[in-house]
């Protein structure tokens, strides 16, 4: 009954209709085995971006004038570094200890060569280390042993390559150093990353609604670390993570374009790359507009499962820093659905997805998931296959989705700002 009232509720207002058919349709085709786990920097992540622009094209909403058709082009580069000599306090390091993310061909530097920094037990590795690639100016960090295990997961990581000018070298040791020596050799490889970008003009072209979620996922086994085979299968096809996200995306746009009148706000729609690379994609685009333009964001990961209150439900990241989930909610009244706040705070859901960057320039953006994150049985393997998913309850969370935006993207409404946060 719940599931009945809530499909009436909303479409009596979705001019649009937004039909599991379609959903299932593009869910399937972005998680399909053909994708190969759609790794950000691959041909297979080109193949889904393809996918997606073909998709916004059909839907009928417009390429942003400064971006090559619906694609966000911009350059990553990694490097493959030979002849590492390290040495800390006079003694050599192994080079297995040593993570590079260098621009320049040679590296040879000594104590006073670059600004050091010392990362201690317990903080958070991947966001410190991404933080710091493409800034301008050279930097160490020493990092405690303990990171070792992560430190191989990341260094077949890309960096950013736009404005920045600099090298990154993260060396394990056990003690923050008082000198130290770096020597390496550099080849540089460029590769082309692509968010992919659609939008509706609104009545005040310069305010956004932003509607995103990351399209990339982990790849196949090799990209993995050799992972070893799982019934025979090799392939992290991401049906939740996040090809669910992206698909809510495009059925946005659909309906949003099929609505008769001028929306008052400009609404973007975004399928972000190198999510699961550190948050790339989304960093460069925020970099495009300027954040007091972005009235909202609504991020969507992760929708494919049912949440902790089952179906008609999800939650929203970072509740309590804006009024964005009371706005939405309000946008419901007369249905049976509910927003709540992020359940699993511990695990820092707000500064995991493509919502963060955002939100560090006070933007009210929000991620919608419904992932049960101390339990969900298929994250990060080879089973996030869509035949797992709920594709019924994600395409009713689609259609509240674009229910609860309607005071937003009609300027009746703004969500407070994101208050400063310490970084």
């Amino acid at each position: 009954m719940r599931l009945i009232l809530l499909f009436l509720a909303v479409s009596s207002v979705c001019q649009a209709q937004i039909n599991e058919k379609e959903v299932t349709r593009v869910l399937s085709a972005l998680s399909h085995d053909s994708m190969m786990g759609r790794q950000a920097g691959t041909p297979y992540s080109d193949k889904a971006a393809a996918f997606i622009a073909a998709e916004f094209r059909k839907a009928g909403v417009k390429a942003m004038p400064s971006n090559d058709g619906f694609l966000q082009k911009f350059n990553m580069i990694r490097s493959e570094t030979q002849g590492v000599e390290v040495t800390v306090d006079g003694a050599p390091v192994d080079p297995k200890d040593v993570l590079m993310f260098a621009e320049d061909a040679q590296v040879d530097w000594a104590t006073t060569s670059a600004e050091k920094i010392w990362l201690d037990k317990g903080q958070n590795f991947g966001q410190k280390v991404f933080g710091l690639t493409g800034e301008k100016g050279n930097r160490v960090v020493f990092a405690d042993s303990s990171y070792r295990r992560i430190l191989k997961r990341f260094s077949s990581f890309p960096m950013q390559r736009y404005g920045g000018s600099g090298n990154l070298v993260v060396i394990l040791t056990t003690k923050d150093p008082s000198s130290w020596t770096v020597k390496a050799n550099n080849k540089i490889i460029t590769t082309v990353f692509q968010n992919v970008v659609g939008m509706i003009p609104g009545k005040k072209a310069e305010e956004y609604v932003i509607f995103s979620g990351h399209y990339d996922h982990l790849g196949a086994g090799a990209s993995m670390g050799g992972a070893k085979p799982v019934d025979g299968d090799t392939i992290y096809n991401g049906a939740n993570d996040d090809a669910s996200g992206t698909t809510a995306v495009i059925a946005l746009a659909e309906h949003f374009a099929k609505m008769k009148k001028q929306p008052e706000r400009t609404i973007l729609f975004v399928a972000f790359t190198a999510e699961e690379s550190g948050g790339y994609g989304s960093s460069y685009f925020s970099k495009q507009l300027a954040p007091e333009k972005v009235m909202a964001m609504f991020n969507i990961e992760m929708i494919g499962t049912d949440s902790k209150w089952g179906k008609n439900s999800a939650y929203i990241t970072g509740y309590e820093r804006t009024d964005f989930g009371k706005i939405l909610q309000e946008d419901l009244k007369g249905t049976a659905f509910n927003f709540y706040p992020d359940p699993y705070p511990a695990q820092n859901l707000f500064f995991r997805s493509d919502n963060a960057t955002l939100a560090r320039l006070g933007v009210p953006a929000h991620t919608i998931s419904t992932s049960k994150m101390d339990s969900e049985k298929f994250y990060h393997t080879v089973d996030d296959e869509i035949g797992t998913l709920d594709t019924s309850n994600m395409t009713e969370i689609i259609k509240a989705i674009a229910l609860s935006s309607k005071a937003i993207i009609d300027g009746v409404k703004t969500p407070s700002r994101v208050g400063k946060i310490e970084r």
